[in-house]
């Protein structure tokens, strides 16, 4: 091998390592602990996927669609601290009315919420798993509400869990260059039970 072929390789080796650092998909995925809050921001029905995946791998979670800050404050006070608080983001007004809240309400509670889980080391995963059937772009007109959630969550997360097709106009490829945060993409809704699994070491 010659100077010139090594130096060809070299580079190439170096370019190829700086793309894969430079792509989301590529971040090592990251881990959380037990015991989770799990809550949607937007009630849309999202947050029942992981519910079954969460309850199918026996992590230890509590499933609270309109968690608030002292939700937080009362666990820590009994001894047994949430340890990870998963946001799915993703609005749905028939949710949203069905449980007596406005989208102002919900983008309030959870800005409380993560501030808290924040104050007290909680790792935040903000998580899209609807696809863009949930994205404003298949909402009704002058209806944002879903981008709304996803700014209130994404991009003051720890790491995110998305389904692929819901990015497939880099809604969140964007935040996480964006910000630094690492994101974890997935393709089928089976493979949600693997994301997780990784993610919590079961």
């Amino acid at each position: 091998m010659n100077k010139t072929t090594s130096l060809i390789r070299l580079f190439a080796a170096v370019l190829i390592g700086s793309l894969l650092a430079l792509n989301p998909e590529s971040l090592q995925a990251q881990n959380a602990a037990e015991p989770v809050l799990l809550t949607s921001c937007g009630q849309s029905p999202g947050p029942v996927r992981l519910k079954i995946y969460l309850q199918k791998l026996g992590i230890a979670y509590d499933y609270n669609l309109l968690a608030k800050a002292d939700d937080l404050i009362a666990k820590k006070k009994a001894g047994t601290p949430y340890k990870s608080l998963i946001i799915v983001t993703g609005a749905s007004l028939k949710g949203m009315g069905a449980a007596g809240v406005s989208v102002d309400d919900e983008l309030a509670r959870t800005k409380a919420l993560i501030a808290e889980a924040k104050k007290q080391g909680i790792k935040v995963i903000g998580s899209h798993i609807e696809g863009m059937a949930r994205r404003s772009q298949g909402a009704s007109a002058g209806d944002n509400s879903d981008e709304l959630s996803i700014d209130a969550v994404c991009p003051v997360s720890d790491f995110m869990i998305i389904k692929k097709e819901g990015d497939s106009d880099s809604r969140f490829t964007t935040i996480s260059k964006g910000k630094n945060i690492p994101i974890i993409l997935f393709e089928l809704n089976n493979e949600i039970e693997g994301v997780l699994k990784k993610v919590y070491n079961k």
